[in-house]
């Protein structure tokens, strides 16, 4: 079978490699595939599509509230984690992808962004920083049908496409400086309260950005992305879009240092 994940291994991504002769068979038997009283189009939508259960699980274990994620405990998990890379797999060739809607693709993209990180990670565990790899975005490591895909391309030719500024703050960089990892997966039904929640955390966070009415200091990733935040108005309408402090539009504004500190 053709892994999905990986053209270069290290000891523990030989390691995994070991599960995954049995993923396809792990997947048909998680969402029963052969299954004769319901066909498989059907329980793939229901099953994958509507709710990526399986990251979800494994998110509730292993990433705390805070956004802290036990990547030794991911390692602990990895046949159900890789489960989870095939079942991606799946959805991406199955031929109802294309008609998928706007939330079900960024829903679909968001997951696959964290899951992708995280076994970026694992890759290269223990590390101290994402940034100890070098050109972690720009590797080609994970198949989804014929094309090996980058988390820069996931992020920048797929996810801003879609023009939905609020994606920033659900992709995580493996960083305490990032968008906390959620410990829930994005579903398309929850997808808008979702991105509304994580936006609304994150510039509550006053380690990641300091907000007051005549004065910001603020993430970088208004700086990198500003373009994002400017579709309908102004950074400052944006921000006041979810930031419990409404900020004048004349305040002073500032960015905060980066902490490429792995998330752990």
């Amino acid at each position: 079978m053709q892994s999905i994940t990986t053209k270069k291994t290290n000891k523990t991504s030989i390691h995994i490699a070991k599960q995954h002769d049995s993923v396809s068979e792990n997947i048909q038997n998680r969402v029963n595939l052969n299954s004769t009283a319901t066909p498989f189009n059907q329980v793939l939508t229901k099953r994958i599509f509507n709710t990526h259960f399986l990251w979800n699980k494994l998110l509730q274990k292993h990433v705390s509230k805070n956004g802290n994620v036990n990547y030794k405990g991911f390692l602990k998990d990895q046949k159900d984690f890789y489960d989870y890379l095939r079942a991606l797999d799946l959805m991406y060739k199955h031929e109802s992808f294309n008609t998928l809607s706007k939330e079900e693709k960024l829903a679909f993209w968001i997951n696959a962004y964290n899951a992708f990180t995280v076994d970026l990670i694992l890759r290269n565990y223990p590390i101290t920083s994402i940034k100890n790899i070098k050109d972690p975005w720009k590797k080609r490591l994970w198949k989804l049908g014929d094309k090996w895909f980058n988390l820069d391309e996931i992020e920048h030719k797929i996810l801003r496409k879609m023009n939905e500024p609020r994606i920033h703050f659900a992709i995580n960089c493996a960083s305490i400086s990032c968008p906390k990892l959620q410990n829930k997966a994005f579903t398309p039904e929850s997808l808008d309260t979702q991105l509304t929640n994580a936006t609304k955390e994150f510039l509550s966070d006053t380690s990641k950005n300091i907000i007051s009415k005549d004065r910001i200091k603020i993430s970088k990733i208004f700086q990198w992305f500003s373009k994002d935040f400017k579709t309908n108005g102004t950074l400052i309408d944006f921000l006041n879009t979810y930031s419990t402090v409404q900020i004048s539009a004349n305040a002073k504004k500032s960015f905060l240092d980066y902490n490429w500190n792995l998330n752990e």
